[in-house]
């Protein structure tokens, strides 16, 4: 009957740290489920659906390359390049 009782025991044990654990991995999914909507909203608040955010971040990478063309064009280079050289040449 010890050995029994001992197995009994065991398994009681077992059961309540199943138990505590399930009860913690449902508190952290409620948190987490929570964070999820607000993350949600937050995004919706910027004008973007959820569902729709890879291609809003792809759109918007394509944009700032664009605006980013842009700038490279607007800089004289040529002109940035012979002041760099004529500097260069008069410590010469």
């Amino acid at each position: 009957m010890d050995e029994l009782e001992k197995e009994l025991g065991r398994l009681k044990e077992g059961i309540e740290k199943a138990r505590r654990l399930r009860e913690k991995a449902a508190g952290q999914k409620e948190v987490l489920e929570q964070r999820l909507r607000e993350i949600e909203a937050e995004i919706r608040a910027e004008g973007v659906e959820p569902d729709r955010l890879e291609e809003e971040i792809a759109r918007l990478e394509a944009e700032a390359r664009q605006a980013l063309a842009e700038v490279d064009r607007l800089i004289p280079w040529d002109l940035l390049r012979r002041v760099e050289e004529n500097r260069n040449a008069g410590r010469k």
